[in-house]
């Protein structure tokens, strides 16, 4: 079972967009990447087509390592890290560490 997954809300703990969060829209466990809704954005130049008569650029948004980003919880207000464990009917579910809080 995966810790972290689509949709989760994350906090960015290093690197250049150290501080910002989002959602997790793509992940990648092969090679450790996720992407997250509205950090690590890159300016892309964009050639001019049929499609996009001006041309000019775009932004892309790119992944980011796995162990740069942490589990924010929002109710506290503070980042966690994830555990799984078995519930009563012996099926793993995911928790905070810092709460003892279950994830849906």
């Amino acid at each position: 079972m995966n810790k972290l997954k689509v949709n989760d809300m994350v906090k960015v703990i290093s690197g250049s967009n150290l501080g910002q969060t989002g959602k997790i829209v793509k992940v990648d466990f092969k090679n450790s990447k996720v992407w997250v809704d509205g950090v690590n954005l890159k300016k892309v130049a964009v050639k001019r087509s049929q499609e996009n008569v001006q041309g000019g650029f775009s932004e892309k948004l790119c992944p980011l390592h796995i162990s740069n980003v942490a589990f924010f919880d929002s109710a506290k207000g503070q980042i966690s890290k994830v555990g799984i464990k078995k519930d009563d009917k012996s099926k793993n579910v995911r928790f905070l560490k810092k709460s003892n809080v279950t994830i849906k």
